[in-house]
């Protein structure tokens, strides 16, 4: 009962937090992106509470147990990578443009088809991620208190998405602070108390093989996928842009990025080290996702063991109030807001957008809550997201900087289908179906691009002639 009161009490926090900030909102910018205000500090915590989810934790260590340092390849090494990339790569420029969600990209290079057609593809990856972590904290709720699994969910759901849906970007942002602080105190615990038992000194039995970084049986092509999914597939993500979008200065959004990762990698070497060192103190688990969790009875003191629930519990809301808050802009700001524009035949007015995108988030929390009720496994909800595939947004992504406006409409629209299709089918029957679709994707736009422009060039002599 002391730990189901302590998460009672900690979502409680939350949500009061989410009425308090809702105070300072009275517009979409507001909502969505704090003002353009964050400071670095909030900016950076936000970045690494957002992309620190329960798998970075849970699923890490029971990789890391079962395979050794390769199975943390995704987290925290391809993601921290693809954060930090993202940050020296790409979150200035971002933030130099003033779009409000990555779909204005989008809009402004290619046109309003080819933004559709994007949130159509962002959204639902969106929405079955905060489906996955929202089941993830009803399993380990459930785990840690005895109760019921669908009323964990239920309590998920509901939390955050009160406190999203009142205080926005600058309610999320200061949670994120608070879950990131939360997180890292309750690892930090587990890590220190499996030192101080003496534990460490078994990574010397552990075999040589089990550090190696990359996998030895597979081919280049093979490691090359492995890698190129999280890290090339991060860089669309709304999720971790608008983060960049919302920070007070273009400085801010680059190196808050760049230090989310770094932190983000520096965390997830926790769940790592205790991965490896339970194969050597608990061989043979059933469960080897498991292996954190018993550590963490196993060691820690009742109240340290609180702290390290709220930890897992911090990893999955920081995930979801993010996931909401990105897909609900995506199509609120994108789809509905334009629309209400064209039928009204005049703006909507600031209050009507900021209620417009409020309503976005609640219906999309609704949708997040019954997938996770519905759903088997998180698992399940995971495969689910990624099978959507980012090849073609990749690409589309790319060539939308370029200054010379090479591939217009039309290369971005087959580059999109092209794209989807293409790991849909590869995933099916391809030992490399993302970078297949990559790379097909990024021959569709070339080729359809250059008739674009073959194509404009003659119209531009007809005209010239006549």
């Amino acid at each position: 009962m002391g730990v189901l009161a302590a998460v009672v009490a900690y979502l409680l926090a939350q949500i009061l937090l989410g009425v308090w900030f809702s105070r300072r909102i009275a517009t979409e910018d507001d909502y969505l992106l704090a003002g353009r205000n964050l400071g670095p500090w909030l900016c950076t915590f936000s970045v690494f509470a957002t992309w620190f989810a329960a798998e970075t934790c849970v699923t890490a260590a029971g990789e890391v147990y079962r395979r050794g340092i390769v199975g943390g390849t995704t987290d925290p090494f391809a993601y921290g990578l693809a954060v930090v990339l993202m940050g020296f790569l790409f979150a200035s420029r971002l933030r130099r443009m003033g779009l409000t969600t990555t779909a204005d990209l989008y809009r402004r290079r290619y046109g309003v088809a080819v933004e559709r057609m994007a949130v159509l593809l962002l959204v639902p990856t969106s929405v079955l991620w905060a489906a996955a972590q929202v089941r993830a904290f009803g399993q380990i709720l459930g785990a840690l208190t005895g109760m019921n699994v669908e009323t964990a969910v239920a309590l998920a759901a509901t939390a955050v998405l009160l406190y999203t849906l009142v205080g926005g970007l600058m309610a999320d942002s200061v949670t994120d602070l608070l879950q990131g602080l939360i997180l890292i105190l309750g690892l930090a615990a587990l890590t220190v108390a499996v030192i101080a038992r003496g534990d460490l000194q078994v990574l010397a039995a552990v075999p040589r093989e089990r550090f190696a970084l990359f996998p030895t049986d597979h081919s280049v092509l093979q490691t090359l996928e492995m890698w190129a999914v999280p890290v090339l597939g991060s860089f669309t993500a709304q999720e971790l842009i608008s983060r960049a979008l919302a920070a007070r200065s273009v400085r801010i959004a680059k190196w808050s990025t760049v230090g989310g990762g770094l932190l983000f990698v520096g965390i997830g070497l926790m769940p790592v080290l205790l991965g490896l060192i339970g194969s050597q103190v608990m061989p043979g688990l059933a469960e080897p996702e498991q292996v954190l969790i018993l550590q963490a009875g196993l060691y820690l003191p009742a109240v340290l063991y609180v702290v390290f629930a709220g930890a897992l519990i911090s990893a999955v809301l920081s995930s979801v109030d993010s996931s909401l808050l990105s897909s609900g802009a995506l199509i609120a700001h994108n789809v509905v807001l334009p629309l209400r524009n064209r039928a009204r035949r005049a703006q909507v007015t600031p209050k009507g957008r900021l209620w417009t995108n409020r309503a976005a988030v609640a219906v999309l929390g609704v949708g997040a809550y019954l997938l996770a009720r519905g759903a088997q496994s998180v698992f399940e909800l995971v495969e689910a997201a990624a099978s959507f595939g980012t090849a073609g947004l990749l690409i589309v992504y790319l060539f939308a900087f370029r200054e010379s406006g090479f591939g217009g409409k039309w290369a971005a629209l087959a580059t999109l289908v092209v794209g989807t299709v293409a790991f849909h089918l590869g995933d099916l029957r391809l030992p490399y179906p993302y970078l297949t679709a990559v790379g097909l994707s990024l021959a569709v736009f070339v080729l359809v691009g250059a008739a674009e422009g073959a194509w404009a060039t003659s119209r531009g002599r007809q005209a010239a002639g006549a």
